[in-house]
């Protein structure tokens, strides 16, 4: 009798949390100033919740390695099943680079050394093949990683946001709440952030993968899901008004703000307590990465055996069939972005390839919502453990919107909508990059003649 269950409803959420929340987009969320309350209320009604029940239902239905590829592959074929993983693996040596980029400020934070920027490169290329290395092990895949990110994400998040609400309280705020502030402004530098906030909101469907090892998926799926995404939500919210209350909006930086915000809050430049803050801020980094490489790797891995991406992503390790092919273009894709780095016009580097993440992430989502649809005309008779509730029409509006949102992020984080030499400088190269990786997959799937 079988009776070793090794996820609680406690354990689903932490996971999903880790997976979930990354500690490194507190600052663009908050760079976004006091509208982003507005918007993150509006966007869980009108994002999570749909999103949410979605995947619920398409995880719980359709289980296996493939995730979302596997769920558009079934409705539209293996051409918009390739699409979709490509995709969904490029966006992670992308997401991998901008976290590397990061690395050198935090060890300056930590030793007290300034680096050149050759050293910094060695750094960041350190970084990236450490989480490499790491992805090619069953340790990827362990639940106290999972957990342990989680928590430290979490302490991040909460300390920040205590000593912001401490110094609101005794010193005032850098940025005044106002109902005027807390309306959406949509000026065109918030409204690029805002896919930020779709982002944050994106991943719940790994949780899916753990089907297997939990007592009840039925219910514990889109528990896990929705009281992750409401704690998520509030970690984030509470997060960003920390950074908020200790630096004036438009100085916020994407990349280096929660750090920033601790040596305001606390009236300090160094010492044991900012260190600290900055090696766990560093801990999350690869938290986060490695949390994440099991599930992008392995779809990607059996996309390839399925013929839908390059023969060398099916390439699976002999001793733990861990799928080090994907792993190891990873390294490769990452390792280029961060030598190329300092040549590109847009220095503000986290957020340049934090952002062409962001694009090729969102776009691997957007085929999942009329896949949903597609899969309940055309295959009613599979289970469906859990099946979202409504008639047609409410089908409808629930692909429909969490669409638009996507479609509507996507355009103000990747299109230059002014015309002045700041903002081309800062999202032509996002733009320039966003197309050039989407003729590659095109490119690969007429190679590979996939139909």
């Amino acid at each position: 009798m079988e009776n070793n269950k090794k996820f609680s409803l406690f354990s689903a959420i932490l996971s999903v949390i880790c997976v979930v929340f990354v500690a490194e987009a507190a600052a663009p969320v908050a760079a976004i100033g006091n509208s982003q309350f507005f918007w993150w209320i509006f966007l869980l009604i009108a994002f999570l919740l749909p999103y949410g029940l979605i995947s619920s239902e398409l995880g719980t239905t359709y289980i296996g390695d493939g995730g979302i590829y596997d769920w558009v592959t079934k409705a539209y074929g293996h051409k918009w099943g390739a699409r979709v993983s490509w995709f969904y693996w490029i966006n992670f040596p992308l997401w991998l680079a901008s976290l590397a980029v990061m690395c050198p400020g935090l060890l300056s934070i930590i030793t007290g050394m300034e680096f050149s920027v050759f050293v910094q490169i060695i750094i960041e290329l350190i970084f990236i093949w450490v989480i490499v290395w790491i992805s090619f092990y069953r340790v990827s895949d362990s639940i106290w990683i999972l957990n342990g990110a989680a928590v430290i994400k979490m302490i991040l998040a909460l300390l920040v946001g205590g000593l912001g609400v401490y110094t609101a309280l005794t010193r005032g705020m850098a940025n005044e709440i106002t109902l005027k502030s807390l309306l959406p402004s949509f000026n065109l530098n918030s409204l690029s952030y805002i896919s930020v906030i779709i982002f944050n909101l994106l991943g719940f469907e790994v949780i899916c993968t753990f089907a297997d090892d939990m007592e009840n998926p039925k219910k514990q799926i889109p528990q896990s899901i929705i009281a992750a995404g409401l704690v998520i939500a509030g970690i984030y919210i509470f997060s960003a008004f920390g950074i908020g209350v200790a630096i004036p909006t438009e100085q916020i930086s994407t990349s280096s703000g929660m750090i920033d915000s601790f040596k305001l809050l606390t009236n300090s430049t160094g010492g044991w307590f900012i260190i600290t803050m900055a090696f766990l801020f560093l801990l999350t980094l690869f938290g986060n990465m490695i949390s994440w490489s099991l599930g992008v790797n392995n779809t990607a891995c059996y996309a390839a055996e399925n013929g839908d991406m390059p023969a060398f992503f099916k390439k699976r390790s002999r001793k733990s069939n861990m799928p080090i092919g994907s792993a190891i273009m990873n390294g490769v894709v990452a390792s280029i972005i961060v030598i190329i780095a300092p040549v590109l016009p847009n220095q503000d580097l986290f957020w340049a390839f934090f952002s062409l993440n962001l694009v090729m992430f969102l776009l691997s989502y957007i085929p999942i919502f009329p896949a949903f649809y597609k899969l309940r005309k055309i295959d009613p008779v599979t289970p469906r453990p859990f099946k979202v509730s409504g008639n047609d029409t409410m089908l409808k509006i629930l692909i429909i919107i969490p669409m638009i949102l996507i479609i509507i992020s996507l355009i103000f984080t990747a299109v230059p909508l002014s015309f002045d030499t700041e903002t081309l400088s800062k999202q032509l190269p996002i733009t320039i990059g966003s197309i050039i990786f989407i003729i590659i997959g095109e490119f690969i799937i007429k190679i590979k003649k996939i139909k």
